[in-house]
């Protein structure tokens, strides 16, 4: 039965007690205004930053992006300091190769043209390293030069393109490339040809569709117009002038029409869904790729071949491309309201006030003059708990008392006697404070602490103050002995 009855006490207490943390209010301006200005800045940093800055209350998806390039424009290649290439027109078949990439396209600006190649034995280009000879036995009989042009066929040979020069000859396609580039680039008309880039992008989780020619655009405006950052409407025009992009690309160097180059254009579409879907418009961005600074491997070019049948010979026109490599990049970003984002950046930014609480206690317990006084009053030490069994007695207030006792034994010159009472509130009189108890003994009332000290005792409490200790003498008398 006792079992049941102090389980049933212990459950009750559980369940009925509540437990709070101690607060100590601090009369001071400075560690008051303190303490609101890091409240005020965290605040601000929440409503500012998180919620209107990085739309804390939006929940994001990421673009899914496709996108095509077609070229337009004409050339008319400038042959006077080329006489191995006979004037003619270059349109988009000829100066994009290939015809469509993924994401890209590359636009010819200038060519190393080497026609009629056939198979057999000529000289050696003097480019190539090593392939200069003073007789035939520095040249050996079916030697593959990997970077040359063909097979050593062991002779040396005079060459026919700087004087004073032998070079060995070998079997391949003749004549070899004479690797000079011509300057300036031949298709000197490249700057105006246009690109219509097509982008379609769709945010799935919001199941919205975009596209780079907005609905509002007609043909004649399409056909006309050409993009110019500087125009409210011309901005958003899908026609870029090759010119232009390069313009508008960082740092801007001319070099790139002669031997090539990298350029990146950027298609960024950040849109905020909470508002009309129409108001999610592209913005373009262009930078320069390549070093156009370095001296090695500079530009971009690469050699491509057109084999014919000419009188029943096989042959073939040999070209070196020089050209302009663009790549086409797209991000997206759709961002749309959210109560649960909204809920968890809210709740995450409040709980941030905490630390203003926590650095004010750092101050005030380390920084202030008084931190002393401050944290004597915030922070109780506590060294031995012992709880005294109640008496038999059939007192209502012996049934309804508990003693705690509190020692800390080699303490001096403070002696603490408290009674912890539950629903009513009791002082000690001054003769039980004047008794020879031990050091820091110390009795709890209602939970909460009443140091002995020799003052006047309230006259409309002291029969029951009386009366508390005169019940609980036989608890008392042992630890006051």
């Amino acid at each position: 039965m006792s079992q049941t009855t102090g389980l049933h006490d212990f459950l009750l207490k559980g369940i009925m007690d509540y437990e709070t943390q101690k607060v100590v209010q601090i009369h001071s301006k400075k560690i008051g205004v303190t303490f609101r200005l890091i409240q005020l800045g965290i605040i601000l940093y929440v409503v500012l930053w998180v919620m209107i800055y990085e739309k804390g209350y939006q929940s994001f998806d990421q673009a899914v992006s496709g996108v095509t390039a077609k070229l337009k424009g004409v050339a008319f290649a400038n042959v006077t300091n080329n006489p191995s290439l006979r004037a003619t027109v270059w349109d988009a078949a000829d100066y994009v190769i290939p015809p469509q990439q993924n994401s890209a396209f590359f636009v010819m600006t200038n060519l190393i043209y080497t026609p009629g190649q056939m198979l057999g034995n000529c000289e050696e280009s003097h480019d190539v390293f090593g392939n200069s000879c003073e007789n035939d036995s520095q040249c050996h009989s079916g030697k593959l030069v990997q970077r040359g042009s063909g097979i050593q066929t062991g002779k040396c040979v005079k060459s026919t393109r700087q004087a004073n020069l032998s070079v060995c000859e070998i079997y391949g396609w003749c004549p070899t490339e004479h690797e000079v580039v011509p300057t300036p680039h031949l298709l000197s008309s490249a700057e105006n040809f246009t690109v219509m880039i097509k982008n379609n992008i769709e945010f799935p989780q919001f199941r919205v569709k975009r596209r780079n020619i907005l609905k509002w655009m007609s043909r004649l405006f399409l056909k006309t117009c050409l993009y110019n950052p500087n125009d409210d409407k011309l901005k958003y025009c899908p026609i870029f002038r090759l010119g232009d992009i390069l313009k508008y690309s960082d740092p801007v160097n001319k070099d790139i029409w002669e031997t090539g180059g990298m350029v990146s254009i950027h298609i960024e579409w950040n849109c905020n869904l909470d508002f009309d879907e129409e108001d999610c418009l592209p913005k373009y961005v262009f930078r320069r790729l390549d070093d156009f600074q370095s001296h090695i491997a500079k530009g971009w070019n690469f050699r491509m071949s057109q084999h014919y049948i000419d009188c029943g010979l096989r042959k073939r026109n040999l070209i070196k491309a020089y050209g302009i490599q663009f790549f086409i990049t797209v991000y997206g970003t759709g961002g749309k309201f959210n109560i649960l984002t909204f809920s968890m950046n809210l709740g995450s930014g409040l709980a941030l006030l905490g630390i203003a609480t926590m650095l004010c206690d750092w101050i005030v317990l380390h920084v202030t003059h008084k931190r002393d006084v401050y944290r004597k009053a915030k922070i109780d030490l506590i060294a031995q708990k012992m709880v005294i069994p109640q008496t038999n007695e059939k007192d209502d207030v012996q049934e309804r008392s508990s003693l705690t006792v509190l020692k800390k034994p080699n303490s001096s010159k403070t002696r603490r006697l408290v009674i912890r009472r539950h629903h009513e509130f009791a002082m000690i009189p001054e003769s039980v404070c004047r008794s020879p108890i031990p050091l820091m003994t110390e009795f709890v009332v209602d939970r909460s602490p009443i140091s002995c000290r020799r003052t006047n005792i309230i006259p409309d409490i002291k029969s029951k103050q009386n009366q508390l200790i005169s019940n609980h003498s036989n608890l008392i008398s042992p630890i006051l002995g």
